[in-house]
């Protein structure tokens, strides 16, 4: 098994599933993946030591060529170009797509991604509520593996899954890849509403009409109600507007705070923000969350103005 992206959830993902499988754990940073290599540590991931059986390798052939299964955990932000560049290798293995967010440049999701880059291969989605420091550590965590090929997933699940790893099969993969994204942008307002001082039931009404937004958005991308409910829509969302360990809830804390924030540190809600501030007003969907959060990324507004103009909204029926 090959898994792309050498960063703290691929690295995790090669941990967990290295209990039952070979594991090729690859990273375009030459430098970065010698050290790895040679130390058995991953410094974006700190703490747990690689087994014996995950190879590290900057050498993308070497990596894919002889697996049977490909698990892609590089940045959403990267896919586009990394998958371009490795295709060729792919050879019709099923290739699993694991980053969250959108595409800056197209809107596309991760599931999307790959279909586009892929179009003849078999894909699919592996998403939900998960750290990589949990998964790592073997805790208990349930996932969302989605594809579109009813057959296909069902196998993958059982090749997939472990002692600690259950995944719960959907044939829904735009509503999972939509309920991955979105989610980073409401922990973003979270973390600045918790961050200002606002309150926890402030950060509670904001999860409950954050869900609110992504299903009237996913659901006009064609989303099922009942994706948006399960492990990779609202399990995701509660997880990640509720603990210090999201990258995206720590972010919005910095902006609540008036702080800066690790420039090194993927953010993928800010940029799915941002991608989604064009889309959601052509397509006219109204997602008041949002556009503020997609305001305070982009420095045009301060957590306060967006307190006011989300407070000024009139009043409504709940919905």
């Amino acid at each position: 098994m090959c898994i792309l992206g050498a960063g703290a959830f691929g690295t995790a993902l090669a941990i967990a599933l290295s209990e039952t499988n070979d594991i090729r754990l690859w990273g375009r940073n030459v430098k970065e993946m010698t050290k790895i290599e040679a130390t058995r540590k991953n410094f974006k991931l700190p703490g747990p030591i690689l087994g014996s059986k995950i190879k590290v390798t900057s050498d993308a052939q070497t990596a894919i060529q002889g697996t049977d299964f490909i698990l892609s955990a590089v940045p959403l932000q990267s896919t586009l170009t990394t998958l371009k560049s490795l295709i060729g290798y792919f050879e019709g293995r099923p290739l699993i797509g694991c980053s969250k967010g959108l595409d800056l440049t197209t809107g596309q999701g991760g599931y999307s991604i790959l279909k586009a880059s892929y179009p003849n291969g078999p894909i699919g989605l592996l998403t939900g509520p998960s750290f990589a420091a949990d998964i790592a550590r073997g805790l208990p965590t349930a996932l969302t593996l989605a594809s579109e090929d009813s057959q296909a997933v069902s196998n993958w699940q059982a090749q997939l899954s472990n002692d600690t790893l259950r995944l719960y099969v959907s044939h829904d993969p735009i509503g999972a890849e939509l309920g991955a994204a979105l989610k980073n942008v409401i922990a973003i307002a979270c973390g600045a509403t918790i961050g200002a001082g606002l309150g926890e039931s402030a950060r509670a009404a904001l999860i409950t009409r954050g869900q609110a937004e992504i299903m009237r958005y996913a659901m006009q991308l064609g989303a099922r109600p009942e994706t948006l409910a399960g492990l990779s829509g609202f399990g995701d969302l509660c997880l990640t507007c509720t603990s210090e360990k999201s990258r995206n809830y720590r972010y919005g804390q910095a902006l609540g705070k008036g702080e800066s924030f690790d420039p090194s540190i993927t953010v993928e809600g800010k940029a799915t923000a941002l991608a989604l501030a064009p889309i959601m007003q052509r397509l006219n969907i109204d997602m008041p969350i949002t556009k503020a959060v997609a305001g305070l990324c982009s420095g045009t507004v301060t957590v306060s103005q967006a307190l006011a103009t989300l407070m000024a909204r009139p009043l409504r029926r709940e919905s």
